[in-house]
């Protein structure tokens, strides 16, 4: 099913006899996901109000995400939570998946950047965020609920963004002899001192890396200081800016299963410690993508995060559920989807 218009897919869930599964780009589906009837959003498309004076974009949710990054572009602007280029990918998608990219140290996740919604809930009602509000959501912030709800609370049809302009310079600093778990007290440093890091990442092969942003000027003296303060940790070089596009580039490409892992970048250390050499660091550490054989789940003590398979045959998520979380989720779905039409968007 492919509505061309939010109407027609109202009436579409109004009327469904059977679980729907959201797509946009079918790019970001976890393991156990889309398994109702394909929802295809791809035709609701366009941007509907661009003001760049204003920071301001709206834009339908199957709008492609290079279609925007392309728009916004040409007025020397972005989103600047960064969200990761997977091919295919459409907005709806990174703001119901809440997906950001490396600049999340600095400008937040998607939903501090996203300020409106309008989406269509289970029962085929349209709602939109500071218009009119359903009586059983009221009090709720629309918002910030549809942010990675993953098309489990309804179906997002248009999305209104916060921009911020591209930064004028780049500077990116290379700590290349580091390893994973050495590495994180390096970007802590880095991050916990008063130089505006918009990203604190490692690569295998690449060691630690660190991105300062903004005028000629600052990046310069910032880079200097941090460069001095960080000399304790072994070289420090300058690298290839271009990399923070394609920071993740390894997990997409990468064959078995795929670990995310949040944590305290604190905790890092000690579940790097436990876990095969990493794909990817980011945020500073509180971000782990690892790689396992097929059927496998990393044997990790106790930590704050969670660990989710996003890649492989079967779902998995370290801890279990919290029963809290579960039973607060619970009452959202029974509010939002109480037919329990939706089986999760990408």
């Amino acid at each position: 099913m492919r509505p061309e218009t939010e109407t027609e897919l109202a009436d579409l869930i109004r009327n469904a006899a059977e679980p729907l599964s959201i797509v946009g780009g079918a790019t970001r589906l976890w393991p156990g996901e889309g398994q109702g009837r394909r929802l295809d959003l791809s035709a609701l498309t366009g941007v509907t109000l661009y003001e760049p004076e204003a920071l301001t974009l709206v834009v339908r949710a199957g709008t492609p995400l290079d279609t925007v990054r392309q728009t916004l572009a040409a007025e020397g602007q972005m989103l600047g939570f960064e969200p990761a280029g997977t091919p295919g990918s459409t907005i709806g998608g990174v703001a119901a998946a809440n997906a950001s990219g490396p600049r999340r140290v600095q400008a937040g996740a998607a939903r501090d950047a996203l300020i409106g919604v309008r989406f269509v809930d289970g029962e085929g009602t349209v709602a939109r965020n500071g218009g009119r509000v359903m009586k059983n959501v009221t009090g709720y912030d629309l918002v910030k609920l549809m942010a990675g709800s993953r098309g489990r609370l309804g179906a997002l049809t248009e999305l209104s963004f916060r921009t911020a302009p591209v930064p004028p310079v780049t500077l990116t600093l290379q700590l290349p002899d580091l390893d994973a778990g050495a590495a994180v007290p390096a970007l802590s440093q880095a991050l916990g001192g008063p130089f505006d890091v918009s990203g604190a990442a490692w690569l295998p092969g690449r060691g630690a890396l660190i991105r300062l942003e903004g005028l000629a000027a600052s990046v310069a003296s910032r880079g200097a200081d941090l460069s001095g303060r960080l000399a304790g940790f072994g070289a420090v070089q300058q690298g290839d800016s271009e990399i923070w596009a394609h920071l993740h580039a390894g997990v997409e490409e990468t064959d078995g299963d795929i670990w995310r892992i949040t944590c305290r970048p604190s905790e890092a250390p000690t579940l790097l410690a436990r876990l095969p050499e990493p794909l990817s660091l980011d945020w500073g550490g509180a971000l782990i993508h690892v790689r396992l054989d097929p059927g496998h789940q990393p044997d990790l003590p106790r930590f704050s995060g969670h660990a989710r398979r996003i890649r492989g045959a079967a779902p998995g998520l370290l801890p279990g559920r919290d029963p809290v979380a579960a039973r607060l989720e619970r009452g959202l779905h029974e509010r939002f989807d109480p037919r329990g039409v939706f089986q999760g968007q990408d």
